[in-house]
């Protein structure tokens, strides 16, 4: 039997991004209706992830991972893996450290997404102020996906931001913003290098250009302000 019967007008207004339409369709479905209750809860943690609604998108795709069981077919092990990795991400982004690193770490075991695993305990290491473990962590999803560019540009911004070694932190900055040129965070990072350097009119050209793609960004504005205040004093 299709696993998808019954949810295909849910599923095709997720796929058309329609999130707010999707998820209301499934979370109408009745629960008498015949449809597999993981797949709503999976499709239903999705649309609230997308839609920004962290808590309730944790309920539905905590449920997802919770009911794997050893006869689970392999697209229900990639369904499981896919939704560890959201929870990873999510409570990283809501402060959940000790969540993600427990996740983060069961994909990198299972062998899923392990670049990108490795550059989220990255960032939660950042967090918690622990930079050699920061350093070590980006290194690790760089040698599993060397065209990586979260890790490229995270490696090359905390190198940066401390100083420790400006050449390299270029290169791995201007790296990552050429596999993601419209990436308000790379740019931030390739400017920041420059203003470490002293190379202010070409921080200001960077730092411009990604304070105008993400104008809600502090960090982004307060980077340009810097760089504008030290060009100033020239």
């Amino acid at each position: 039997m299709d696993e998808n019967k019954g949810l295909e007008e849910g599923i095709a207004l997720y796929n058309e991004k329609n999130y707010t339409d999707a998820l209301s369709f499934f979370l109408s479905l009745p629960s008498d209706s015949y449809v597999d209750s993981i797949e709503v809860a999976y499709y239903a943690g999705l649309c609230y992830a997308k839609l920004g609604r962290y808590d309730d998108a944790l309920l539905y795709l905590e449920q997802v991972v919770t009911a794997e069981s050893a006869d689970t077919d392999e697209s229900g092990a990639r369904r499981v893996l896919q939704c560890r990795y959201l929870l990873a991400v999510i409570y990283c982004k809501t402060g959940r450290n000790k969540l993600a690193d427990f996740e983060l770490n069961k994909l990198i075991e299972l062998g899923y997404k392990k670049a990108s695993a490795y550059a989220s305990l990255a960032y939660i290491a950042w967090q918690e102020d622990d930079v050699d473990k920061c350093i070590e962590y980006y290194q690790k999803a760089l040698a599993e996906d060397e065209e990586n560019p979260t890790a490229l540009n995270g490696l090359g911004y905390v190198l940066a931001h401390e100083e420790r070694d400006l050449v390299k932190a270029l290169n791995y900055c201007k790296r990552a913003l050429a596999l993601a040129p419209s990436s308000a965070a790379c740019m931030d990072s390739v400017g920041w290098v420059y203003y470490k350097m002293g190379l202010y009119t070409e921080a200001k050209r960077y730092l411009a250009q990604a304070a105008q793609l993400d104008k809600d960004n502090e960090l982004i504005a307060e980077h340009l302000l810097e760089t504008l205040e030290m060009e100033g004093e020239k």
